[in-house]
């Protein structure tokens, strides 16, 4: 595995969500009417600091409110979080604890805490800048990751659920702080059939703060799961080694894990499992992603240029000269899924 990867844009801009996602969104339950915007959220009075807790300043700031808006705008905020986990039956038990804005990144999330006041167990979720990149990079995950997205969009705004984990650079810092013990093995594993699953899809910019790491106790040993939190970067970039984990240097001691502890014959076989789900997942749900990919392609989703660039990349990859024909991110994003999974088609 090679650790060095060539430049990446620092800033993706943002797509809006054409008609014909629209539609799709509404057809399969992701549109819902919100009680507040993203745009509602901007009216903020200040922004202070917000810290961890070592006392170390973080990327996040807390919202202050205008005081005339804080009982209305907190019980807007709660009914979007149930609205998101329990369609929208009201619990007369849950306030907004903290309201935290993020400056950094395409989104430029609100994290919102819900507290439950009977048991004081607390709770996130995300109201974003909605982005086309984004939509389809959660729909993707939805269907082809083993891991279950829930979001909702109305116009311009997304709202997210918290993915939970240890992000992946705090993770492996120190990595026996979290389940006891190392078993290098089994991350090595699960960083080879992320990176597969990451490519399959073409999601870009896995960093390792762009991940967590979910800690599964098993009856004798730990076991590891790592989920994409941010989808942003979904097909954008022009070059296939972008969509590759692997080549990130902050992925640096995930790749070494993997060459100490695992052999080349045993990355072969994890990537060769991998790809057997997803070929599963993927005819399980070919309706849905033929459905999706369509749309896509009617969709401006990156540029041309990009474009043109990870067709002829990803022709040369797959031995397949019609790839460079293809002219949209969409027919791209179908066609790739069908040569890396050799599913006809």
């Amino acid at each position: 595995m090679q650790q060095d990867l060539n430049h990446i844009a620092l800033k993706k801009p943002i797509f809006p969500l054409g008609e014909a996602l629209g539609n799709y969104l509404r057809a399969h339950g992701r549109a819902t009417m919100l009680p507040l915007t993203y745009r509602d959220l901007l009216r903020w009075s200040g922004l202070m600091p917000h810290v961890d807790a070592q006392g170390r300043e973080t990327l996040w700031q807390t919202v202050l409110l205008h005081p005339a808006e804080v009982e209305e705008m907190h019980e807007n905020l709660v009914h979007i979080y149930q609205l998101l986990i329990a369609d929208g039956r009201k619990a007369e038990h849950l306030t907004v604890a903290s309201i935290d804005f993020c400056g950094y990144g395409n989104s430029q999330p609100f994290r919102i805490k819900i507290l439950n006041l009977i048991n004081d167990n607390h709770d996130y979720y995300y109201i974003k800048k909605a982005d086309a990149s984004r939509v389809y990079g959660l729909e993707l995950e939805d269907l082809l990751s083993p891991n279950k997205i829930n979001y909702m969009v109305q116009g311009d705004t997304l709202v997210e659920e918290h993915i939970i984990g240890v992000p992946g650079d705090t993770f492996i810092a120190d990595p026996m702080q979290f389940g006891g013990h190392l078993n290098p093995v089994r991350l090595s594993k699960e960083f080879v059939k992320f990176n597969e699953r990451t490519f399959v899809r073409l999601l870009g910019d896995m960093r390792a703060y762009n991940f967590v790491v979910d800690v599964i106790q098993d009856f004798d040993q730990v076991q590891y799961r790592l989920r994409s939190i941010d989808f942003d970067q979904q097909s954008y970039e022009g070059r296939h080694r972008i969509y590759l984990p692997q080549f990130y240097k902050e992925n640096l001691p995930y790749v070494r894990f993997a060459e100490q502890y695992i052999s080349m014959e045993n990355v072969e076989q994890y990537r060769n499992e991998e790809r057997s789900l997803l070929r599963r997942r993927y005819r399980l749900a070919v309706d849905k992603l033929t459905e999706l990919t369509g749309v896509m392609r009617t969709e401006t989703i990156s540029t041309e240029a990009y474009t043109r660039a990870l067709a002829e990349d990803l022709a040369q990859l797959h031995n397949d000269p019609e790839m460079k024909r293809l002219e949209n991110m969409g027919e791209l994003v179908h066609r790739h899924i069908l040569r890396r999974l050799e599913i006809d088609g």
